[in-house]
């Protein structure tokens, strides 16, 4: 089988775990509320219960409770799963939070409905895509819900920017879908696309938000790099703010099917 794309390593992927990147985690623009009326719609078996893999602070967990008869939310960083118990929701009776690699984790199957984010690329694939089809119902889903942006008139000049102080030289550009696919680990079989929401933000957010990205983290950057990423995004988004904020849009795509063993 073909290697992963280069720059999916434990090392990149271990940057989720710093205190500095859960700090600003919430700064990335949220999921349009749409995301959720389509994911309840997959839940379409008994138990209603949904597996959160990858689920970071619980964007998706957190707004499933009230949509579910329980969910189980599964991340590797105790940093990220500690704030999330904090944010609205990250207390209800039907969540229950799991520090450990979906790998691994100790779940309670069957679960109904597997929900994944942005951080299913960094998983082991030819581990847990097998496993999805042992926990699920027989008439289960896997759902892959990806964000997205629509460029804004400064997104050229952000992407050289980004080229220039990212940390991560190795980046290569994938499809995951297309990849899990060709792998024969997920058999997709429909698709949705949100209209997109629009969001207000404070251009010190924005900025902040960059240093999320495992590409990007203050922890990882020369502190001069840090400063000067900051300091000339903020000059490129200048031109478009009304008092300190930038309008910005999100798109998200879900993706559902069924797991398989792979070839």
């Amino acid at each position: 089988m073909a290697s992963r794309p280069a720059h999916l390593t434990t090392e990149n992927a271990a940057v989720f775990q710093e205190r500095n990147v859960v700090d600003v985690y919430h700064l990335r623009l949220p999921y349009p509320p749409e995301v959720y009326d389509i994911l309840e719609g997959l839940i379409r078996d008994e138990p209603r219960s949904v597996l959160d893999v990858g689920t970071g602070t619980g964007e998706f967990a957190r707004p499933l409770t009230g949509r579910a008869d329980r969910v189980d939310a599964v991340d590797i960083s105790a940093a990220m799963v500690a704030k999330g118990r904090t944010l609205p929701g990250g207390d209800h009776p039907r969540l229950r939070w799991v520090v450990a690699p979906i790998e691994t984790a100790e779940l309670r199957p069957p679960y109904s409905l597997i929900t994944a984010g942005d951080s299913l690329h960094w998983m082991d694939w030819e581990v847990v895509f097998p496993r999805f089809g042992h926990v699920l119902t027989a008439d289960g889903l896997v759902a892959i819900i990806q964000r997205d942006e629509p460029r804004p008139p400064w997104q050229e000049s952000l992407m050289g920017l980004i080229r220039q102080y990212s940390t991560m030289r190795n980046y290569q550009p994938f499809d995951l879908i297309e990849e899990l696919q060709r792998r024969g680990l997920f058999r997709a079989s429909g698709r949705r696309e949100t209209a997109a929401a629009t969001t207000w933000q404070f251009v010190d957010d924005y900025v902040a938000s960059f240093h999320s990205r495992s590409s990007l983290s203050q922890g990882r950057m020369p502190p001069a790099d840090f400063a000067a990423f900051d300091s000339r995004l903020r000059e490129l988004v200048a031109p478009y703010c009304k008092e300190g904020m930038i309008e910005l849009q999100t798109i998200a795509s879900v993706v559902w099917g069924v797991p398989q063993s792979g070839r």
